[in-house]
């Protein structure tokens, strides 16, 4: 890994403690499974009928220690890939939400690199049969994201040059309904290329581990993370040997509903620089219920799909665009285009671009 910011990054917060980032995942081991919980319903927010479905189903272990996937068992699982020296190299997971975006941590990105993202891959050193890679057109961060892991907003999209074809070894993640909160030891899996142990190798195969959430009254308690985690993330593991290490950042945590997808929970954050599995220093992540919302403006997740047909020239479909106004400065907004008509109170013919741009002689709305 990097020896700066892709490597093991210590940050020391007004709270004197130091934290590391799992810039790139995760060593992974879990502890033994007791009973399951009842399993969450999927969403409504889900931008494909079929996301979070494999065709190849995953392994799900009791085992204690984590384990190489099942090939391609986790289709949305994603590897952001940095351009150095004339090679590509792993530094980040991601979760693909819709055909042209990828969920991750905003810690993961920067302006000072040029990104890709492999899907589709089990072996990051094999070019497989039916993986892909595609240059990074752009990404977007939390705008309260200022790099203090404590504060939360450890999260980014980021864009695709082109839309990807889903195929039976990529397929979209589901997201969960806004606000839906994981309970204590709830079993979860977190996936991917981080290193295997404490400064250790990092391996060539796709891992997973079991980790079960933390509940917040704990994982914020004196003896856990105290003050160091809120509300907007999710604790999971924290048993000394199962957790998310450097190379697993904004890779997801997977929790399985009751219809047999898998939904993102959570976007890996960060661990504790005692060590990637430190008793009692469960892995954080970033709570995705709690941005489903800044999701959905910044990537159109959930509007995809209506954005095509005869009805995106009617009032509904016009309606499916509507966002806040300011949000355009800072976000990529929209994916499809089409004509308000006046039956909304625009001007016919006005028209809003699919890049969140207002074309010359049109009139923007506030919807």
């Amino acid at each position: 890994m990097r020896s700066s910011h892709y490597s093991r990054f210590l940050l020391r917060t007004k709270f004197s403690k130091l934290y590391h980032r799992t810039d790139c995942v995760r060593h992974v081991r879990s502890a033994l499974l007791g009973s399951l919980l009842p399993v969450l319903t999927t969403p409504a927010v889900s931008t494909a009928l079929s996301c979070g479905l494999s065709t190849y189903q995953p392994h799900k272990s009791r085992v204690v220690g984590g384990e190489d996937a099942i090939p391609n068992s986790w289709p949305w699982q994603v590897s952001l890939q940095y351009s150095s020296r004339n090679g590509w190299f792993h530094t980040c997971g991601g979760s693909l939400v819709n055909s042209k975006w990828v969920l991750t941590a905003a810690h993961c990105v920067s302006n000072s690199y040029t990104y890709r993202v492999v899907l589709g891959r089990h072996s990051l050193s094999t070019d497989e049969s039916g993986s892909v890679a595609i240059s990074v057109s752009s990404y977007v961060v939390h705008p309260k994201w200022n790099t203090n892991l404590a504060n939360g907003y450890d999260i980014a999209l980021v864009k695709l040059a082109k839309a990807v074809t889903l195929s039976d070894k990529i397929q979209l993640a589901c997201l969960p309904p806004a606000g839906t909160i994981l309970p204590n030891n709830y079993p979860c899996y977190v996936t991917g290329w981080g290193r295997l142990q404490t400064n250790g190798q990092s391996p060539d195969i796709l891992q997973q581990g079991l980790l079960l959430v933390v509940d917040y009254a704990t994982c914020s308690s004196r003896t856990w993370w105290g003050s160091s985690v809120n509300t907007r993330m999710v604790c999971a593991g924290g048993d000394g040997v199962t957790s998310s290490c450097n190379g697993d950042s904004g890779g997801p945590l997977n929790c399985q509903a009751d219809d047999g997808s898998w939904q993102v929970h959570g976007v890996v954050s960060f661990g504790s620089t005692l060590g990637c599995n430190y008793l009692r220093k469960p892995s954080v992540f970033t709570r995705v219920s709690a941005f489903i919302d800044w999701i959905n403006q910044g990537s159109n997740v959930g509007a995809e799909e209506k954005c095509s047909g005869e009805d995106r020239m009617t009032g509904e479909a016009a309606a499916l665009r509507r966002t806040p106004r300011g949000v355009h400065s800072s976000l990529v907004l929209p994916l499809c285009s089409w004509t308000l008509l006046s039956a909304l109170g625009a001007a016919e013919g006005s028209v809003w671009h699919d890049e969140g741009r207002e074309l010359p002689g049109s009139k923007v709305l506030d919807l």
